[in-house]
């Protein structure tokens, strides 16, 4: 049941004509109001299809955000906490992408979606954990730069034919190195026989332990289409929030209750309730940086499909 608080957020949102796009990795009870759950990827593609709304409401960090507005410049796109950034996107500027190319003038750039503008505009295409592989293989080219996740580039340099060359090197999304092999020894003493689902932005000797690897969205599916009836989801907590909203007859253990992502929990129903009646904080981009990253995105969502 909805709280009265969800439901005025509900009122709110119709009557300003907005939709709101949540992340997998957002509470429960923004979850519920949300018009759209997804991943890094869905929800670019969501954020692509967007045309009868004049205001799209995003739940999630500053990156995506920002790339729904490169996507719909003439939208108005807030976010209920401006203070919502990804860390791990601040770990390399465009200055750095710059110098990498100088560097590898024969690579080709291919960013992780988790980046900020600035590098955006300077990457030839940008993926997503979800098609990372599909990406990076659609490339010509044998020389990779691949940022800001070292994690992920260790991930997919593993299935690829192609020299990966990490951008800046040490990129890390500080929840995912949380997850140790301890952990995964805990948990299959715990759990024996049920299944190890693991992020790729986590360490691979950790990876190499689970059962599979996989992006929240291919968790989401791979649960959705299996027999089995339990599982140990190794990514961000609230994810099995979703997973509980949307198939509710399975049972999931968190491999690490303490994997949360601290900006993420900053959009709370109060600030998105007033985000709505006040149309901002607003999320924009600059001209050149956006016209300059719209190729490298939409590359991306070519690839893709």
């Amino acid at each position: 049941m909805l709280s009265d608080l969800q439901k005025e957020i509900i009122a709110l949102k119709e009557d300003k004509n907005a939709i709101i796009l949540a992340h997998n990795y957002q509470k429960k009870e923004i979850q519920e109001v949300a018009d759209f759950l997804g991943d890094s990827l869905e929800l670019c593609i969501k954020a692509k299809e967007i045309e009868d709304k004049d205001i799209v409401v995003f739940c999630g960090v500053d990156f995506m955000a920002e790339t729904a507005y490169i996507l719909n410049p003439d939208k108005k796109i807030i976010i209920p906490d401006i203070k919502a950034e990804c860390p791990m996107a601040h770990m390399l500027t465009g200055e750095q992408v710059i110098e990498a190319k100088k560097r590898y003038p024969d690579a080709a750039v291919c960013l992780y979606v988790n980046s900020l503008g600035e590098a955006k505009a300077e990457a030839d295409i940008l993926c997503t954990s979800g098609n990372a592989l599909k990406v990076v293989n659609s490339l010509e080219e044998d020389i990779i730069l691949f940022g800001p996740d070292n994690n992920l580039g260790e991930y997919v340099k593993d299935d690829v034919d192609k020299e990966i060359i990490p951008i800046p090197g040490d990129g890390h999304c500080y929840v995912h190195k949380m997850f140790t092999e301890a952990d995964i020894a805990i948990a299959r003493e715990k759990y024996p026989g049920v299944e190890i689902l693991i992020h790729p932005e986590s360490d691979k000797s950790v990876q190499e332990l689970a059962d599979h690897v996989l992006s929240t969205g291919g968790m989401l599916s791979y649960i959705k289409n299996s027999d089995k009836d339990e599982f140990i989801i190794g990514t961000e907590i609230d994810i099995i929030s979703r997973l509980e909203l949307e198939v509710p007859d399975k049972t999931y253990y968190p491999l690490l209750k303490s994997a949360i992502c601290k900006t993420m929990k900053l959009h709370t129903l109060e600030k998105l309730r007033d985000c709505l009646i006040n149309e901002e904080p607003t999320i924009t981009v600059p001209k050149d940086i956006a016209e300059k990253s719209l190729s490298a995105v939409e590359r991306m969502l070519e690839a893709s499909k």
